[in-house]
């Protein structure tokens, strides 16, 4: 389901969901309003990308968007001003929800607006990204709730991980090269960009 937003006081104007032509969206999957979805996205069944309330969303090339994953954010505009403290920065430009290139979201992932996720990452099945940042060349194991810091560049964050301190965060291990999940990620972006480009050759979305 691929539809425009409604108009209402935090969100005065309509807007389709700007996807690229060599994106795939299933079609059991909803895309709803300032949504900007990059080449050779896979976006897959049941997940929901809603920019009907944070705006504007962005998924950047070659990342997925997995089964049962939540791209949402608190409202960024009240009575014709931005809120400021419901938006990030990335690329000169302000949202309410990014995805940087080349990110694998996993099954049943929440990214919560305001909210962010660097080039290169992964983020594990059930996992909750709210008010939060997540670094490039990340890796965020299942089942971690994030909430209020920034995971800088080249860290990983255990399985099960509550994270809401900033001194937390700066002291999380750094990928080393005897990480098991350092090449994780390749993989996964691999399969997932394939993946859309079988489904567009193989006929109508």
């Amino acid at each position: 389901m691929i539809h425009k937003n409604v108009i209402t006081d935090f969100c005065p104007k309509e807007s389709m969901p700007d996807i690229d032509q060599t994106a795939y969206v299933h079609p059991l999957a909803a895309v709803i309003g300032n949504v900007t979805i990059g080449r050779r996205v896979m976006v897959a069944p049941f997940a929901a990308i809603r920019g009907d309330e944070g705006q504007p969303i962005r998924v950047d090339d070659e990342s997925n968007v997995q089964d049962g994953v939540v791209l949402h954010g608190l409202e960024t505009e009240l009575k014709g001003k931005p809120v400021e403290q419901n938006l990030v920065s990335a690329g000169g430009k302000q949202y309410a929800v990014y995805v940087g290139k080349r990110v694998s979201l996993a099954h049943q992932v929440q990214i919560h607006g305001p909210a962010r996720v660097g080039d290169d990452s992964f983020v594990g099945m059930k996992a909750l990204v709210f008010k939060a940042e997540v670094g490039r060349n990340c890796v965020v194991e299942p089942g971690c709730i994030l909430m209020g810091v920034k995971v800088p560049d080249g860290r990983y964050v255990p399985a099960g991980t509550v994270l809401k301190k900033q001194d937390d965060a700066d002291r999380l291990p750094e990928i080393t090269a005897d990480y098991p999940m350092k090449d994780l990620n390749k993989g996964v972006v691999h399969v997932n960009t394939s993946l859309a480009d079988g489904y567009n050759r193989s006929g109508p979305k």
